[in-house]
């Protein structure tokens, strides 16, 4: 049995007390003493390392509620820096945020194919390391590497079984040793719902169904109050839920699955082959703009009042409807969250969506069920890989080694 010194204790106070910080930006010492069930005199010692170490500062008073004004503390947001990517099927994006979760460098979006790719993941460690020397940032002073990805994911081996193929070694130190930097990795709709727990429109929920509108339809359930990952670390494959015995054929190998129907990828399959049967649509130059993702277009055109965008999407949020109300019968939960990329068209797909969940769930079932539009939208990924680094963060780091 390991038995923990009281330096080893405090250590552990210490990052404890730093992560509330973080997640909750400004606190009393007495609220972080709250928090964690701990004393007031040893949350106070934390805090006061923690200002001694540069990581916590002092935010004066809190405005008065009739007693004393209480000190508020809050995160130093340039003491240490996280590297975040957020990946897709055909791209990925990669930040140096603060811990405020702002960027200090420029995010960029890289195309990247991880279909059959088997240079995928040299050419991912190759950009890690290129984009760190750009930004001018020390490693030192970079707390690890979050990264969100697509795919079969066991976070306890660190391998994910559809992408990135390490020859069976440990992703995060397979990718660690090359960019020598503390990694992580998760499914990308478990980091876009830990993204919305902690910062987003599930903060606070103890159930919530967060769904990952992408090129792809993703899944991150909040059970309890806690990612829910499943047995193997695969809940959450909204993508694959069969809504017809004889529809598309999905890259999955099966017919009528979610994805292959109500997809942004099949939607826009959808209009390309729309415009070329003389569809009217302000999209009919699609082919010859090549500054933004079919997806993309498709998503600003709708927005701007294309009627040929605006049904493709009704379309697909119907489906997506049906969908979540199979999920709904199973989990009933508070809220449901439009996240990720297509969360900018939440406004078009709210009304679908809620029409067929309306008809294909039981009334009782959805009744107090509240449908919400992420405000993290498309940086929701990003931010749960930040998150994923904070979450373990001094695991593998000392906190005197990133000053």
């Amino acid at each position: 049995m390991e038995f923990k010194t009281k330096v080893d204790k405090q250590a552990d106070l210490k990052d404890s007390v730093l992560k509330q910080f973080y997640f909750n930006h400004e606190l009393s010492c007495a609220e972080v003493s709250e928090q964690l069930k701990k004393s007031i005199p040893m949350v106070a010692k934390a805090i006061n390392d923690l200002i001694a170490d540069g990581m916590v500062t002092e935010q004066g008073y809190a405005q008065s509620s009739g007693g004393r004004r209480p000190l508020m503390y809050s995160i130093k947001a340039n003491a240490v820096y996280i590297l975040a990517i957020a990946m897709d099927q055909l791209s990925f994006r990669i930040a140096l945020l603060d811990l405020q979760n702002k960027p200090v460098h420029k995010v960029k979006e890289v195309e990247l194919s991880l279909q059959d790719n088997d240079e995928a993941l040299s050419k991912l460690i190759n950009y890690i390391n290129n984009y760190i020397v750009e930004t001018g940032i020390s490693k030192d002073h970079i707390a690890g590497v979050g990264i969100g990805m697509p795919g079969f994911i066991n976070t306890k081996q660190g391998i994910n079984y559809t992408h990135l193929n390490s020859g069976g070694e440990d992703l995060r130190t397979y990718i660690g040793r090359a960019v020598d930097l503390p990694v992580y990795i998760d499914n990308d709709s478990s980091l876009i719902a830990l993204a919305e727990q902690r910062f987003g429109a599930a903060k606070s929920q103890k159930e919530a169904m967060v769904i990952n509108l992408g090129w792809g339809i993703g899944l991150g359930m909040i059970v309890h109050g806690k990612l829910y990952r499943g047995n193997d670390g695969f809940a959450g494959e909204l993508s694959h839920i069969p809504l017809s015995e004889d529809g598309a054929l999905c890259s999955c190998g099966k017919q009528g699955c979610l994805e292959a129907e109500a997809s942004m990828l099949t939607v826009a399959k959808k209009a390309m082959a729309g415009i070329k049967e003389g569809k009217i649509s302000s999209l009919k130059h699609i082919a010859e703009d090549n500054s933004k993702l079919p997806g993309e277009a498709i998503m600003d055109a709708a927005n701007n009042g294309d009627h040929f965008a605006i049904d493709l999407l009704a379309e697909a949020g119907y489906k997506i409807g049906k969908a979540l109300a199979i999920l709904a019968h199973i989990m009933n939960p508070q809220s449901i969250i439009l996240s990720g990329r297509g969360a900018k068209v939440g406004k078009i797909l709210e009304a679908p969506i809620q029409q067929a969940m309306t008809k294909y769930c039981i009334p009782r079932l959805v009744s107090n069920v509240v449908l919400k539009i992420s405000e993290l939208g498309f940086d929701a990924e990003l931010i749960g890989a930040a998150v994923l680094v904070m979450e373990n963060f001094n695991q593998e780091k000392s906190l005197s080694s990133v000053q």
